[in-house]
């Protein structure tokens, strides 16, 4: 007995040791910047000193409309993002998992260019079709008839340009993710719903979306981390603008940061910004591990 436990505890130090670099990297670059972060919002922060303030940083974002006006736009931008992507990939994915597989490479292929492009990239090619002067969007509107359009530069347009541009270049991945997870179902659970003469759609709703429920969380959650942490699309495009109508929670921190030197209030809407990604979350995860 005493040999078994011995050789337990050495299987278990064996694993944990090839744990150990994973952890390292994971306590040192994840853990204690957001303690770190959790300290500095409760400080005023200059380059040669800290200030204790409790949360002063906290109520100053409070009576800041700026920053309500950011919270309301990443709010938007992560719900309308979240469900474009997630409704999309299913429809593409639940239409061409079953066809030829030279067919499947191709769409898979045609949809994940974009994720592997640089967001610079796209942003900076995004940047030149709106352009007003002279972009192509502008130019095709003014020989249609419909004179000069500034879709960034409108108050009522410019979040659902920013809305589009982001789903565009991240709803490929979740395509190639539903994809793979659609041709993982049992073959078996389609044929008996094809004996028991089941449509496309009946199949889709009754066999496809529940046997694909773990990708649609994951999915969920990984959108919902990158959307609040949205920032190139908003720099490139619009910087904010107009009159702050795109501005979202992560250009907000920047801008406290690296523009006006408030680190301390900056910490906080970085606080704030996690909070909101666990309450976004945690349902989610617990959605999965009920179903498992």
């Amino acid at each position: 007995m005493r040999m078994l436990r011995n050789n337990t505890v050495k299987e278990n130090i064996t694993g944990y040791l090839f744990i150990l670099p994973q952890m390292i990297v994971f306590l040192a670059f994840l853990v204690y910047p957001i303690l770190e972060g959790m300290r500095l919002s409760l400080y005023r922060i200059n380059y040669q000193n800290e200030k204790f303030v409790g949360l002063d940083n906290y109520m100053t974002l409070f009576h800041d409309p700026v920053f309500f006006k950011a919270l309301f736009n990443t709010v938007i931008f992560v719900i309308f993002i979240v469900i474009l992507t997630v409704g999309f990939a299913l429809f593409v994915a639940s239409a061409v998992f079953d066809k030829n597989a030279k067919y499947v490479s191709f769409i898979r292929g045609s949809y994940y260019i974009p994720v592997m492009v640089s967001m610079v990239v796209m942003s900076m090619v995004w940047s030149f079709l709106l352009n007003p002067a002279n972009g192509l969007i502008s130019f095709l509107a003014r020989d249609s008839g419909l004179g000069n359009i500034n879709l960034l530069g409108n108050t009522k347009t410019v979040l659902p340009i920013i809305i589009f541009v982001t789903f565009a270049t991240n709803v490929g991945q979740a395509i190639i993710l539903y994809i793979a997870a659609m041709i993982g179902v049992p073959k078996d659970l389609f044929e008996a719903a094809e004996i028991d003469g089941a449509n496309r759609w009946q199949v889709i709703r009754k066999i496809l979306i529940p046997s694909v429920q773990p990708s649609t969380v994951y999915i969920t959650i990984i959108n919902i981390i990158a959307v609040l942490k949205i920032f190139v699309v908003i720099q490139l495009l619009t910087g904010g603008g107009p009159n702050n109508s795109s501005v979202t929670l992560m250009y907000y921190l920047y801008n406290n940061a690296f523009k006006y030197n408030q680190l301390g209030t900056a910490s906080a809407v970085g606080v704030i910004m996690f909070i909101i990604t666990l309450l976004l979350s945690v349902p989610q995860l617990r959605t999965m591990l009920k179903a498992k």
